[in-house]
C-alpha cells in the first residue's frame, strides 16, 4: 500500500510540479550559485573594477546596468573562468579573500551613477526530467564618480553605503543581533563580501524623480567624503537620502568644513549620522561597538572622541544635531517599532511663509505627505518648546542657534531602546522635525527616512519642497 506522502509526491511529479535527477540515489547534483563583490565602492572613468567571484559553474555572465529613470545596460559578457571558493569563518568581519575573476576599465562614456552588476550562471548538465537546466543569479553594485567633478552639475549625492554594510549579515554577522549568526551582534563588518544594499527603497525613488525632472546628479559613496574630500570643493549642494545612519569622524569633519566654507547640504533622510564608525583596511571595513561602547578598544584610553557608539552619547559629546540640526535622541519611530502605528505619516506645517514652502499653497496647521507616509520608519528631531503656538528649539541638545523648525510629526523611541542608553528618558515623546539652519552654508533636514516615498507617490507638496531646495541650494 502506497503511503499518503509517497502518493502526493507521485501526483506532483507526474503533474510536472516537481523535477528530479535521473539518478537521484547515486548522483547529488549539488547547489548552483554565483556571488561576488568589487574591490572598491566607487570609481572614476579610467579606473579598473575588479570583481571577486565564487561560482559553482565555470561559465557565467556579467551584466552591468546603470539604475535610474531608465535602466541602461552598458556591458554584458559571458566568461568561462568561474570557480568556487570557501567562505571563511570570519567572512563578515574580515572578508572572503576570493581572487579577482574579472576586471573592467570604466569607459569615459559611463555617466556618474549607481551601477548594478547582475551575475548569472546556468547548469547545462541535462540531468533533469522536466527542465534541462537550472540557473542562479545575484546582484552587486558599484558607483561611478564623475570624471570631472562638478563640471556638469553642482549637486553631489553621496549614497549610504556604510549603512548598507552595517545591515549586511552575509557570512555570519552584521552590526545587529536580530539576524546575526546565533543572534550574535558583530562589531566589525567588511565590504569584501557580497553586498546588495538598501538603494532601491529610498535613494532610487529620489534619483528617478530627480533625473526625470531634469536634475543631473553626480554620485559618490559615503566613504568618498572620508577618502576623497577634494570632491566637495566642486559642488554647491551635497545630498543625503533615506537611511544614512553610519558616519566616520573624517566624513563629518570634511562635510562640516564644506558647510563652514559656504557649501550647502540637504538631509532628505532620517536616523542620519546616528552611529560613529571607524574605517579600517583603507575603507574596506567598518568598526562600531554601538551599545557595547565599554568594550571598544579605545574606551580604556580615556579619549572618547572616536568611541564607536552614538554620536550623541555623552562620552563622545558630538551630537549629530551639530551637523544635521536634528538627532535620533529627540526623534524615534513613527508607524514602526510599535510607535504611532496609527499615525498620520504626515508633517504638520508651522511656518508656511518660509521659502521652502513657496508655490505649495500650504497654510499653517496643514498636513502633507500622509498619503505616502513620508514620516515613517526612523525619525530625527530636536528638543523644543512651544512659544506663542509655535515650536522653538531650546538649543540644549547641540542644535545650531540659527535652526528654525518648519514642520513636525510625533515620533518616539521603542521602550527597549532605553536599556542601552543610560540617559534616555523612557517615556519621552519626540518628533520628526523638518527645518533649516545657516552657518556659513545652509543645511536643510526632513528628519525622516521616508521622504523619497512622497516623490515616488508624486505628492505635489513633497515635489515642490524638493524642487525649492534643489533649485536654491545648488546655485
Amino acid at each position: 500500500m502506497i503511503s499518503s506522502c509517497l502518493r502526493l509526491y507521485l501526483i506532483l511529479l507526474f503533474a510536472g510540479m516537481l523535477t528530479v535527477p535521473l539518478a537521484a540515489a547515486d548522483d547529488d547534483a549539488g547547489s548552483i550559485f554565483i556571488e561576488g563583490y568589487t574591490n572598491q565602492l566607487s570609481y572614476q572613468p579610467g579606473e579598473k573594477v575588479a570583481l571577486h567571484l565564487s561560482s559553482s559553474e565555470p561559465q557565467y555572465t556579467v551584466e552591468i546596468t546603470r539604475r535610474g529613470p531608465e535602466n541602461k545596460t552598458v556591458f554584458k559578457e559571458t566568461r568561462k573562468n568561474g570557480a568556487a571558493y570557501p567562505v571563511p569563518e570570519n567572512a563578515s568581519s574580515h572578508g572572503c579573500q576570493w581572487p579577482a575573476a574579472f576586471e573592467l576599465t570604466i569607459p569615459d562614456s559611463w555617466q556618474s551613477g549607481y551601477y548594478n552588476v547582475r551575475l548569472s550562471v546556468a547548469d547545462r548538465g541535462g540531468k533533469f526530467i522536466q527542465r534541462n537546466s537550472r540557473s542562479a543569479e545575484s546582484n552587486l553594485f558599484f558607483i561611478v564618480r564623475a570624471k570631472q567633478p562638478g563640471s556638469q552639475t553642482k549637486i553631489l549625492i553621496q549614497l549610504s553605503t556604510n549603512t548598507y554594510n552595517a545591515y549586511n549579515n552575509w557570512g555570519g554577522s552584521s552590526l545587529y543581533s536580530y539576524h546575526g549568526r546565533a543572534n550574535l551582534q558583530g562589531h566589525r563588518v567588511s565590504f569584501n563580501r557580497p553586498l546588495a544594499g538598501q538603494f532601491a527603497n529610498w535613494e532610487l525613488p529620489f534619483i528617478i524623480w530627480a533625473e526625470s525632472n531634469g536634475y543631473q546628479l553626480d554620485y559618490a559613496a559615503n566613504s568618498d567624503l572620508e577618502f576623497h574630500p577634494e570632491l566637495l570643493k566642486h559642488y554647491r549642494l551635497v545630498l543625503s537620502v533615506g537611511h544614512d545612519e553610519y558616519w566616520s569622524a573624517p566624513m563629518r569633519d570634511h562635510l562640516e568644513q564644506f558647510i563652514s566654507e559656504g557649501g550647502n547640504v540637504a538631509f532628505f533622510s532620517g536616523n542620519s549620522v546616528c552611529w560613529q564608525v571607524r574605517s579600517e583596511d583603507d575603507g574596506r571595513a567598518l568598526t562600531c561597538w554601538k551599545q557595547w561602547y565599554n568594550q571598544d578598544p579605545l574606551f580604556p584610553d580615556g579619549d572618547h572622541r572616536l568611541l564607536s557608539t552614538l554620536w550623541s552619547h555623552h562620552l563622545v559629546n558630538r551630537p549629530e544635531n551639530q551637523l544635521t540640526g536634528v538627532g535620533f535622541l529627540y526623534g524615534g519611530y513613527h508607524k514602526s517599532h510599535g510607535q504611532f502605528m496609527d499615525g498620520s505619516g504626515a508633517y504638520q506645517v508651522h511656518r508656511p511663509a518660509h521659502w521652502v514652502f513657496e508655490k505649495t499653497g500650504i497654510k499653517q496647521g496643514d498636513e502633507f505627505g500622509g498619503k505616502d507616509s513620508i514620516v515613517g520608519y526612523e525619525c530625527d528631531g530636536c528638543q523644543f518648546e512651544m512659544k506663542e503656538g509655535l515650536p522653538v528649539p531650546t538649543f540644549k541638545d547641540g542644535t545650531p542657534r540659527t535652526f528654525e523648525i518648519l514642520a513636525t510629526c510625533p515620533a518616539k523611541w521603542a521602550p527597549g531602546d532605553s536599556l542601552w542608553y543610560d540617559r534616555f528618558e523612557k517615556d519621552r515623546v519626540g518628533a520628526a522635525v523638518l527645518g533649516m539652519y545657516t552657518s556659513g552654508g545652509t543645511v536643510f533636514t526632513v528628519g525622516s527616512t521616508d521622504w523619497a516615498h512622497g516623490l515616488r507617490g508624486k505628492d505635489p507638496v513633497v515635489q515642490q519642497v524638493t524642487k525649492n531646495i534643489l533649485d536654491r541650494l545648488s546655485k
